[in-house]
């Protein structure tokens, strides 16, 4: 399904438009890499742990979103395992699952790169206040955009509709790559969600 619309795109906008969506991939990754070693980082060695150690902790999990491009399919797994580096069961009940739906990290960081990644292909002026208004916006729809796989782009939709000159049908232009950025997506969005239980269970204090 991916190098399928990976080929309707190139058939339809010829074979220059891969390197730029190769430049969009390669951003959003690195955008990625950075928010979650440099900010999650940053909160992490505050409460007294490591990112690195955290991924290591989780790896399994990581494995299972790459095979199933799904990070439901994790959830189970994931819950008991914070239970062990001390997290309570209640506080595991409600920020991992609360987290699901709203601490979507890794999807906003796409809605957002993705909506000006299609305003500059298509030409379309947005103004500081039209990129704003998509910055905030995107937080809306991204809450419970990875319950069910692909439904980013649906939201990526409604997050277009808000700015009149946003060009809703440039939505084409990044079908082919879609499904390569899903997996980063769901990572970091899996990676927020573990440390956040962590950081709720030692009440946001260091050590």
């Amino acid at each position: 399904g991916a190098f399928g619309a990976m080929a309707f795109t190139i058939g339809r906008y010829g074979i220059g438009s891969v390197v730029n969506l190769a430049m969009l991939v390669a951003t959003f990754y690195i955008t990625a890499f950075l928010f979650v070693f440099g900010v999650l980082g940053a909160v992490c060695r505050y409460n007294g742990f490591s990112i690195c150690s955290l991924i290591r902790y989780i790896k399994e999990e990581l494995l299972l979103v790459l095979a199933t491009s799904s990070s439901e399919a994790a959830l189970p797994s994931l819950m008991q395992k914070m239970e062990k580096p001390g997290a309570r069961r209640s506080v595991v009940g409600l920020v991992i699952p609360a987290g699901y739906s709203f601490n979507l990290d890794g999807t906003n960081i796409y809605m957002t790169l993705a909506a000006l990644f299609i305003a500059q292909a298509t030409n379309t002026d947005l103004s500081i206040g039209d990129q704003v208004l998509l910055l905030f916006f995107a937080m809306l729809p991204s809450k419970g955009a990875d319950r069910i796989t692909s439904t980013g782009f649906v939201t990526l939709a409604a997050t277009l509709f808000v700015v009149p000159t946003a060009p809703f049908v440039g939505m084409t232009l990044i079908l082919g790559v879609y499904h390569f950025m899903f997996e980063c997506r769901a990572f970091t969005n899996l990676l927020s969600n573990a440390m956040a239980t962590l950081v709720v269970a030692r009440g946001g204090r260091p050590g």
